[in-house]
């Protein structure tokens, strides 16, 4: 019997929380492309919350600007974090596909980040019911 994505916000919470936790081990490990994909699952999960406590549909996807997009609906001022969003969904990308060039990825490029993508997680959970 297949299982099925849960559809209350909470569940993806506690998911995000650990990845973002994760975050900070992967760096401590010098393991920056880790680190990367889990900010990236991360912020997905913190996304599909606040989308799913405004009723929003579930979509199988890993593009945090798709994901921002349909956020936008809900609250426009959203629209700073798009750079952050589509820079981690890069994190994602280069952690999970093989590329021919050079994709290193250091801890510097995750820290960088980092902070903003605390500020948006911080403005989604504000909005969460």
């Amino acid at each position: 019997m297949p299982l099925e994505d849960s559809t209350h916000p909470q569940d993806w919470l506690r998911i995000a929380e650990k990845d973002l936790a994760r975050v900070q081990v992967m760096l401590d490990a010098d393991d920056p492309e880790a680190a990367g994909f889990y900010l990236q699952q991360s912020l997905e999960k913190y996304l599909k919350a606040f989308l799913l406590s405004k009723s929003w549909r579930l979509k199988r996807t890993h593009d945090l600007e798709v994901l921002l997009n349909d956020a936008l609906r809900h609250d426009p001022s959203l629209e700073e974090f798009r750079g952050s969003c589509q820079e981690v969904t890069d994190f994602y990308i280069v952690e999970r596909y093989p590329f021919t060039g050079d994709t290193a990825m250091t801890d510097e490029d995750v820290t960088t980040v980092l902070d903003e993508a605390k500020r948006f997680i911080e403005r989604l959970l504000g909005q969460i019911k």
